[in-house]
């Protein structure tokens, strides 16, 4: 089954950890690491393939499942702003949603101003349209939007994740550790850190996470759900930063975000994409 869920994962060595906190002072497991062939070899590449099939994503959206117009919010990942997130963006707006994107210029990790900005964004998306909030995080934007359903959770309608390192557990596990680590003065203190999603509570609204085991910048494993009710992975063959614009990949965001409210199923795909959407990885 294609998007069968997975066991809940334990924490190599015992010990959550989160982007911000101290190294946790251990080696990574061989497991742990993004490929770095992926990375240096064929991620940017990969990438810049799925951009060519903006035109062929647009002809596969238009049999793609239309949802009610809710508002949908869309975060953009570490080093990307809302340009990075404007194919995504458009699409779903053909869709008929009402599409935000998040106008905090280039992502630099959890300054302040995101901390504060992006679940006050929700509420006030929520009040302006009298109903609930999808919100889209892609790569550390998934970190930003469960955090933001933790704080508002009867705002937030579900949270779809894409290459997310929700469930973080080593920084081997992401190549974008230095970009952040070059930023970490503007982010807010380690107290001010959401806590880790290995040690929270299970997120309160559906949650989809779509993944690669193909990506090159985190580590697919890093973006597993644990089985629980309303909460699934999907995976796909995209590489990292081509998740935002994949046909499969839009196809799967079409289709949670259609689903009627408080109607969740799990996602199968159609049978002309099936072979896009490869069975979830352990």
């Amino acid at each position: 089954m294609v998007t069968s869920p997975v066991s809940d994962h334990p924490v190599p060595g015992g010990e959550p950890w989160r982007p911000g906190a101290a190294h946790p002072g251990r080696a990574p497991e061989p497991h742990e690491n993004p490929p770095n062939w992926l990375l240096f070899c064929t991620d940017a590449g990969r990438a810049i393939g799925s951009s060519g099939l903006s035109a062929v994503g647009r002809t596969v959206l238009r049999a793609a499942p239309r949802g009610d117009g809710h508002p949908v919010l869309v975060l953009p990942g570490l080093g990307g702003g809302n340009g990075s997130t404007i194919v995504l963006r458009r699409a779903l707006q053909r869709l008929g949603y009402q599409v935000y994107g998040w106008n905090l210029g280039r992502n630099r990790g959890p300054t302040a101003e995101v901390v504060e900005h992006v679940p006050r964004l929700v509420v006030e998306l929520a009040e302006r349209h009298g109903g609930r909030v999808s919100v889209v995080g892609w790569s550390l934007g998934g970190i930003y939007a469960h955090a933001a359903a933790r704080a508002h959770p009867r705002r937030v309608r579900q949270v779809i994740t894409l290459g997310s390192p929700i469930r973080i557990s080593h920084p081997a596990q992401t190549h974008a550790m230095a970009y952040y680590n070059r930023h970490v003065h503007r982010h807010v203190p380690d107290h001010l850190l959401p806590p880790s999603e290995l040690v929270q509570p299970p997120l309160p609204v559906p949650a989809t996470s779509i993944l690669s085991r193909w990506d090159g910048i985190v580590s697919y494993r890093a973006s597993l759900h644990p089985v629980r009710e309303r909460h699934e992975n999907i995976a796909t063959v995209s590489s990292h930063f081509g998740l935002g614009q994949h046909p499969a990949v839009l196809w799967a965001i079409a289709d949670r975000l259609a689903q009627p409210e408080d109607s969740w199923q799990p996602f199968r795909p159609p049978g002309f994409l099936r072979p896009l959407f490869p069975p979830v990885p352990d």
